[in-house]
């Protein structure tokens, strides 16, 4: 069984591969410098600093207008009881007022709201406070991440929101800092570095959470075989309190924390020591009654446990659920959801508390839906298994032991000597966007997805885009369609309520509500509000502009709004289908928030057409060359600029001039447009691959102007 209590614990390629995950944040909308800047109302007032401590989170039904923390509560949730908004009238839902977010990127972001204040964070780690009931900007900072920093991230310049806490606002940004802003105009209280290793590719995207006068807060990198970690910070002074260590750094120690000792074990001794990833790079909830800090842990780095760990091991605690004491960072249990990964299976999916009534007995459970495709049910005060069920299609296993905890696998998803076509994809089954819990319904709110990935064991082709022979790799499985979902699913019986599929597999987040309605953005640029406990559509509204960020609910003299960051990007790339509107219009990130009786949604500007392709510069068709040149694109470049060209957010490079051909390799490897988010790739590139990049992207531009 993967837990424990207390101490009693059981036992360069990838760089690239992530690359085409969707994930490198090439370039930034403008060049700006390095320095933290805000920007404040004339008169801010001072009746809008905010006095959040524990006592009023833990109470937070009491005053259902605020939504004080990440999910609501501490137990995230994501349920609202809030009632004016039904059922019977959503069908009246209709804009109360939008404001720009200055971003063309991806917006993850939940919004806190605070005593008629909103606070939320756009690209670039940057924070914003406006006046709830009209969107009026109170202030806004900058805190001035390098914008070099965009080929340190996984999945774009994203961030998912702030803490608010005694008159403070807290936000980690890009480039691994912890900043603490004064709430009431915005002004910069103290910073600190996060970061073990500023060398390394370490980065923050996820949102901060509070306990205790503690501010908690991970770091992304696992992909690029960093050592994931997890902080605690004091909320007055930015004193480090705590670390707790994810993973040992050798198989000899030292080890920082006593627990890591015992998990070096689950490690063979000619482990890969780089790094070995398990980052915390974003879920949390707490437990005030029991005392326990939960925090998801991810994948590791490299992704292959036969490259990572050759003599095979769990590799603890990465994939895992870990229960701390917030006070010192002390392990009291784990769970382990994919011993030994090597299919970037995280864990860090959104964790909900809930008590539930399960055969007979009423129990404290904790829920994930993680990356491998199993909703796992917990016992939240020990770590003790009490369900786990496959949610989407899942070949890697067959099912999960009850007796031992582990996934009992399959063997269709060894790639150590073959190439392996595995379900889920290392998107996962459920990834980042926030699933919701109603406690009328007694049903979890899941954006799911079903979707597959060709994992390879093969030196530089560890994997390919555009394999041919899925069917083979398939071996006679009945594999369905790519499609997403929003499910409607039962943590008590494990069985699945309903489903409304989507036309993309990558969606927004979920929102449930005490007026009977479930609230979801999609990738095509839709607002659903749903019936709770069918799935029947009341409402779709067409806002143009795709969104994976979650739905909000507040209120505030007296009306219910329902708010919702709408901007394409992360890591929801080159999944185009349906009425796509991020091809049809621009992707002009805004905070949108409703109301009953409100106006229509304006539609943003349609796209600007795509012009004929350029000239081009005559250069190498040699088939190998081009081949080499696709699969370094793919890695190094797809991921902003689009796999095969059209992209919502960054330029289509197959529509370069003759003039920008002629200075590729400055922008390239000499970095000429790193003031815009282009970094070097000098590091990890050279003049050569540039070249070839160069002739492919070349060869695409001619394939299209033939088209």
């Amino acid at each position: 069984m993967h837990r424990t209590n207390d101490l009693a614990l059981g036992n360069g390629i990838v760089f690239r591969l992530l690359r085409w995950l969707g994930i490198l944040a090439l370039a930034g909308l403008t060049a700006c410098d390095n320095e933290s800047t805000q920007r404040v109302a004339a008169n801010p007032s001072p009746d809008k600093v905010v006095q959040v401590d524990g006592a009023r989170v833990i109470n937070a039904d009491s005053e259902p207008g605020n939504w004080l923390v990440h999910g609501r509560t501490y137990e995230e949730q994501r349920y609202s009881p809030l009632v004016q908004i039904n059922r019977n009238n959503v069908s009246r839902l209709g804009l109360a007022w939008e404001a720009p977010m200055d971003s063309h990127r991806g917006l993850e972001a939940t919004p806190i709201v605070v005593d008629g204040v909103i606070y939320t964070t756009s690209t670039w780690s940057r924070v914003r406070a406006l006046d709830a009931r009209s969107g009026e900007l109170l202030w806004e900072h900058d805190p001035g991440v390098d914008r070099a920093w965009g080929k340190k991230l996984c999945c774009d310049v994203v961030n998912r929101g702030v803490a608010v806490w005694q008159g403070k606002v807290f936000v980690g940004t890009l480039d691994g800092y912890l900043v603490s802003l004064n709430a009431a105009n915005g002004e910069q209280l103290w910073r600190v570095d996060t970061l073990v290793d500023r060398d390394k590719f370490y980065s923050i995207t996820g949102a901060p959470r509070i306990v205790k006068n503690r501010v908690i807060i991970g770091n992304g990198g696992a992909e690029f075989e960093v050592r994931g970690y997890i902080s605690a910070y004091d909320a007055d002074t930015g004193k480090l309190d705590w670390r707790f260590f994810t993973v040992p750094g050798s198989a000899t120690g030292p080890f920082e924390n006593p627990e890591l000792e015992l998990a070096a074990a689950t490690w063979s001794p000619d482990s890969n020591w780089q790094g070995g990833g398990g980052t915390a790079w974003d879920s949390m909830a707490y437990d005030p009654e029991l005392d326990l800090l939960y925090v998801g842990t991810g994948n590791g780095g490299p992704w292959s446990h036969y490259t990572r760990s050759p003599g095979g091991g769990d590799n603890l605690y990465l994939a895992s659920i870990l229960a701390l004491r917030p006070d010192s960072g002390h392990l009291v249990w784990h769970y382990q959801t994919t011993p030994g990964d090597s299919w970037d299976y995280t864990a860090t999916q959104h964790m909900i508390l809930a008590d539930l009534m399960i055969d007979g007995r009423q129990r404290q459970v904790l829920m994930q839906a993680p990356k491998n495709g199993f909703f796992y049910v917990l016992d939240r005060s020990n770590g003790e298994l009490i369900s786990a069920e496959k949610y989407v299609y899942v070949n890697w296993a067959s099912h999960v032991d009850p007796e031992s905890g582990r996934p009992v696998l399959t063997g269709l998803a060894d790639y150590s000597e073959q190439a392996r076509y595995v379900f889920p994809s290392a998107a996962g089954g459920h990834n980042w966007q926030p699933m919701s819990y109603s406690p009328d319904t007694g049903l979890v709110y899941i954006p799911a997805r079903d979707a597959g990935w060709v994992h390879n064991q093969a030196g530089d082709k560890w994997f390919e885009l555009g394999v041919d022979n899925l069917g083979e790799l398939a071996e006679g499985q009945d594999i369905p369609p790519s499609r997403g979902y929003l499910k409607a699913w039962d943590p008590v019986t494990q069985e699945l309520a309903w489903q409304k599929e989507t036309a993309n597999i990558w969606n927004g987040g979920a929102l449930a509500t005490a007026g009977g309605v479930v609230f979801h953005g999609t990738a095509t640029g839709h607002f659903y509000a749903l019936n709770d406990q069918s799935g029947e559509v009341l409402l779709e509204l067409p806002i143009g502009t795709g969104m994976i960020a979650p739905p909000i609910s507040y209120a505030v003299d007296g009306r219910q709004y329902i708010a919702v960051m709408a901007g394409w990007g992360g890591p929801a790339f080159n999944t185009l289908g349906g009425d796509e509107a991020l091809l049809a219009f621009e992707n002009a990130g805004r905070l949108l928030v409703f109301a009953l009786d409100g106006a229509a949604v304006p539609l943003p500007p349609p796209a600007t057409p795509r012009g004929p392709v350029p000239p081009q510069p005559g250069l190498s068709t040699d088939p190998d060359t081009l081949e080499r040149g696709r699969l370094l694109y793919v890695y190094n470049c797809g991921g902003c600029h689009g796999m095969y060209g059209s992209t919502p957010m960054l330029p289509d490079l197959r529509l370069m001039t003759l003039e920008k051909h002629a200075v590729f390799q400055d922008i390239v490897l000499g970095g000429l447009l790193e003031n815009a988010g282009m970094s070097s790739f000098a590091d990890v590139l050279s003049e050569d691959d540039s070249e070839a990049i160069q002739a492919y992207i070349v060869s695409m531009a001619n394939a299209s102007r033939d088209d």
